[in-house]
């Protein structure tokens, strides 16, 4: 199996335009309210990203390097709260099996997704967008009000709790991140998840399973959703059936300024957590200015485009 490689210049220029936007918000916050350097937004900023986007962009890289995209990640992260919050609340599950049941939940979705998408050979996007408006339904299905866990310390622990002044949600996402880059460089199957979205015709000359690499990347994207929607339903502690809109836009925002190609096979996880440390701050810093959220989406939505195009524009050249 031919091996991809990726060239610092795929990923040179998009995180390079990033980082100025960042670093020119950065001298600016301190001339005005000076309150992102404080302790407890650096620690709330490290619970913010752990889900949005970090776990889910984790997720989601996977499924891009394969030349998909996964649009049912918001609604994999609520399906998955809203399951262990209900295991817990009125099921009487123990915490770590109402735990484990909402990352299994979301392993199941991802699972779905690539087996209609790898065996009917259908669309990502239109599955994928499928699924979310499906899921989305579910959810109120099974729940229609908001359901509280707050009278259930343990489950709040979770995504509450500090270690060595930095939150454990935070840890387990790194940790998850360094699980993602050993299977991706290390593993047969990893690399083979990169090879698809390369030139996936060669990978099926070669004798190379294409729609378990599918597979194995939308099971890891929803592994990834529902370990995001445990954490965040044990940071909220009120679990609303709305929880995980638009999330999916911040997941691919940040895969996108990380260097990863719409097109598949070019994506790193450095780059990817990179995109998401840059994203999360930026963010951050836009809500601190009270910046309404519609621009916000705006920014991030022109983002995505300015990189895209300077994606395209270094592709002509080298072709």
């Amino acid at each position: 199996m031919k091996k991809i490689v990726i060239s610092g210049k795929d990923v040179t220029a998009p995180i390079i335009l990033t980082l100025v936007i960042v670093v020119l918000a950065l001298i600016a916050n301190p001339l005005t309210s000076g309150v992102f350097f404080t302790s407890a937004n650096l620690t709330n900023l490290m619970r913010q990203m752990t889900t949005i986007p970090g776990l889910l962009s984790l997720g989601m890289l996977f499924v891009i390097l394969t030349g998909g995209i996964d649009l049912s990640v918001g609604s994999v992260v609520g399906f998955s709260a809203i399951i262990a919050a209900t295991a817990t609340v009125h099921w009487g599950l123990p915490i770590w099996a109402a735990f484990l049941l909402g990352i299994g939940t979301g392993a199941f979705w991802g699972f779905v997704n690539g087996f209609i998408i790898a065996r009917f050979k259908l669309a990502p996007f239109v599955v994928t967008l499928a699924m979310m408006t499906l899921i989305r339904g579910l959810i109120y299905v099974v729940s229609e009000m908001s359901i509280s866990t707050r009278a259930f310390p343990a489950f709040t622990t979770l995504g509450s709790a500090v270690a060595f002044g930095i939150p454990i949600s935070a840890m387990i996402m790194v940790a998850m991140f360094i699980i993602g880059a050993i299977f991706l460089n290390l593993t047969p199957l990893g690399r083979s998840i990169i090879a698809i979205g390369g030139n996936r015709e060669t990978v099926r000359l070669a004798g190379i399973s294409v729609q378990k690499g599918i597979i194995t990347a939308y099971v890891i994207s929803g592994i990834c959703s529902g370990l995001g929607g445990i954490l965040l339903a044990s940071r909220l502690g009120n679990i609303q059936p709305s929880l995980g809109g638009a999330f999916e836009l911040d997941a691919i925002a940040a895969c996108v300024i990380g260097g990863a190609s719409l097109s598949g096979g070019k994506g790193t996880i450095q780059g990817t957590l990179l995109g998401v440390l840059i994203l999360a701050v930026m963010n951050n810093l836009l809500s601190l200015r009270n910046v309404d959220t519609y621009w916000q989406w705006i920014l991030k939505g022109l983002i995505i485009i300015i990189v895209v195009l300077i994606h395209s524009s270094g592709s002509k050249k080298r072709g």
